[in-house]
Order: C-alpha cells, then sequence, then structure tokens
C-alpha cells in the first residue's frame, strides 16, 4: 500500500455498526413496551433512555469505547419532535394572548428565578462546571438544553442525565401529588392521549415535508439547536396563522421519542453509580423548588387572573408538555392554557439560552455545531 492510499472499505466493521444500532432500538422498544405496561409517563422516551443507557454502561465497563448512534439519524427524529410541538400552536393561541399576559409575565419571573437558583445549585453544591451547570439548571427542554450545553462547551453526558433527571421527578412526582389530592390516576397512567383522531396519509405526508423543511431552515438560518427549532419555528407559523392544520401521527411521535431517547442513552458510557445518584439527588432538589416557586406563584396569580389553581399549578409545573396537558385533561383543566404555558416556557428558555449559549461560543471560541 502506497504511503497515499486509502485502507479500503471494511464491511465486517459496518455491519457491526449497524448490528449493534439494531441492537440498542431493539433494547429500546422493549424499555418503552415495559415503562408503557408499567403505568409510566412518557414511556417511549423515558423507557428507550434507560434500557439504552444501562446497555451503554455495561458495555463501556466491558468493552471501554462508547455505543454507535449515528448524529443524522437522532438529527432526523429530533426534528420530528420540533415539529410535534409546534403544531401545538393553534390560532385560537392568538385569540387567548392578551388574557395570558400577565401570567405570561409570571412565567417569564418563574424562569429567570428557577434557572438562578439551579444554577447556583448545580455550580456551587454539584460541582459542575459554568457551562454544565448553566443548562442542567434551565427549567425545561431536555433536548434543546442538551444541544445548546453541547454547543458552549458543557459536558453531554452528565447534561443529559441532569435534565433526564429533572424530567423523571417531575413526571413522577406531580402525577403521584395530584393522584394522591384527587384519588386517582392522572396523565398518561390514567389512559388518556392527546391525539384526537388517527392520522391519515395527508398528515403523514405532510410531516415528510415540515421536517426536513424546518432542518434546511435551522441549518441555513444558523438557529441555536437547529434541528429542533426549524422544525419547531416552521411548524408553529404554519399553524398559528391556519395555513397548515396537521394532526401529528401518534405513532411517528412514538418512533421520535423512542429514538431520540436511545440515541441520549447511548451517551451515558463513562457514569457511575456515584455520579447518577449525585445526578438524581441534585435533580430531587431542583424539582423540589421549582414546584414550591410554581406553586406560590400560582397561588398569587389566582387573584390576579381568571385561571382556576389547579390549571395554574400544572402550567408552572417544570415538566413537559405532552404529560402535563394531558393531565389537564385527566382533571378537567383546559389543556389549551396548560399547553400555552408550556410552550411559552420552553421557547423563552431556549431564546434565553441560546443568546448565553452564542456569547460563550464566541467568548472560548470556534466550536462544532449541533
Amino acid at each position: 500500500m502506497t504511503p497515499l492510499s486509502l485502507p479500503p472499505a471494511r464491511p465486517v466493521d459496518i455491519a457491526k455498526k449497524f448490528g449493534q444500532l439494531g441492537l440498542i432500538l431493539a433494547l429500546a422498544a422493549a424499555g418503552a413496551w415495559g415503562a408503557r405496561h408499567l403505568g409510566l409517563p412518557i414511556p417511549n422516551l423515558l423507557g428507550s433512555l434507560t434500557t439504552s443507557a444501562a446497555l451503554s454502561l455495561f458495555l463501556y465497563a466491558r468493552m471501554g469505547r462508547r455505543l454507535w448512534f449515528p448524529r443524522p439519524f437522532r438529527t432526523t427524529f429530533i426534528g420530528v419532535i420540533g415539529a410535534m410541538i409546534g403544531s401545538g400552536f393553534t390560532p385560537s393561541l392568538l385569540g387567548l394572548a392578551p388574557s395570558l399576559a400577565l401570567s405570561f409575565l409570571a412565567m417569564g419571573l418563574f424562569i429567570a428565578t428557577a434557572w438562578g437558583l439551579n444554577f447556583a445549585l448545580f455550580r456551587r453544591i454539584g460541582g459542575y462546571d459554568q457551562p454544565t451547570a448553566l443548562y442542567s439548571a434551565l427549567p425545561g427542554g431536555l433536548l434543546e438544553a442538551v444541544a445548546l450545553g453541547e454547543q458552549a462547551g458543557g459536558d453531554v453526558e452528565t447534561l443529559s442525565l441532569q435534565q433526564f433527571m429533572r424530567v423523571v421527578v417531575v413526571v413522577i412526582s406531580v402525577p403521584t401529588v395530584l393522584m394522591l389530592w384527587t384519588g386517582h390516576a392522572v396523565g398518561s397512567a390514567a389512559g388518556i392521549s392527546l391525539e384526537h383522531k388517527p392520522a391519515d396519509l395527508i398528515d403523514w405526508l405532510s410531516f415528510l415535508v415540515i421536517v426536513p423543511a424546518g432542518l434546511w431552515l435551522g441549518k441555513v438560518l444558523r438557529l441555536p439547536a437547529w434541528a429542533i427549532m426549524g422544525p419547531l419555528l416552521l411548524s408553529a407559523l404554519l399553524h398559528v396563522t391556519g395555513v397548515w392544520e396537521v394532526n401529528g401521527p401518534g405513532p411517528l411521535l412514538a418512533a421520535a421519542q423512542l429514538v431520540v431517547g436511545a440515541g441520549l442513552g447511548a451517551m451515558f458510557a463513562r457514569s457511575t453509580i456515584r455520579h447518577i445518584v449525585k445526578g438524581f439527588g441534585l435533580a430531587l432538589l431542583s424539582v423540589a423548588g421549582m414546584l414550591v416557586l410554581g406553586g406560590g406563584i400560582s397561588l398569587l396569580l389566582t387573584h390576579l387572573v381568571p385561571i382556576p389553581l389547579e390549571t395554574l399549578m400544572i402550567s408552572f409545573a417544570p415538566g413537559g408538555i405532552t404529560e402535563m396537558s394531558l393531565i389537564a385533561l385527566s382533571l378537567g383543566a383546559d389543556p389549551v392554557l396548560v399547553a400555552a404555558h408550556h410552550l411559552f416556557r420552553i421557547l423563552a428558555t431556549v431564546i434565553s439560552a441560546s443568546y448565553l449559549s452564542k456569547r460563550m461560543t464566541r467568548e472560548r471560541g470556534p466550536s462544532v455545531g449541533v
């Protein structure tokens, strides 16, 4: 072989990689199935992440290297989730906007206060470096926090662990507290779904257009966390203006959550039991503080806005849009109001974090894009 020649392609290595990917997805599907049958919230995301992380930790301990999970594959399904979130922006939200101005202002206060308290917690008690602490502290947006934190120089594994733990603690504690309060199961554990009707062929084809177009737009505009923000903003614009109304296919969302969860779990290679226990303990403190803060703001708002206390408390819980909306349906609260608050929380958080990410990226020099 001459010095300039390249080694021949090795089909065996390629087969091993795709075999490994197949194993990850198979175990992720099994984890999602198990979580669903246990009645856990957002089972496709949490179940797949858990089993994938367990496999990653086991194989890394045995082989000393990470699992192979292709970034473009994960990026595509992140785009699907972004488009799904964007589809929650309906024309009715424009009519609600004036009456929600005060509660949105309070949500801004909640975001700033929770972010600051969480940052102090992760920086001083957790001992994380500045970018890792800053993006672990985000009070929303698991995928956005990991993407922006990675762009700013944070530790991806710690960010994934900490944001994952936040979601786990919120989606388990909030339904449990409300179940004890009301005496019956709430959320996805009650078998409730946000899907009003099965998606038809037009809905599936629409997502095949929105997702690639959104990914292209996010990359061209150099949006922070472009893989999720591009499809989210394009889908939101189309839906809120009434130009395009698409019923998000439930199976597509389930597949996206499974793939993204498996991809995040594959990053858990160097974590130790001590690291995981530490992350869980920090998440308990963080979520407890955010729930107390959100509850206090909700109590104050009941005297200022015509929104019931239950609806406000669900709206200020730092959990996912889907599960919190399902809880609202379980309790007879208005899921549109709840979704509006959570969409605003995520967008406001991501916009603020994006600004900081750009500043931190400029300070530390060029880096690889998200």
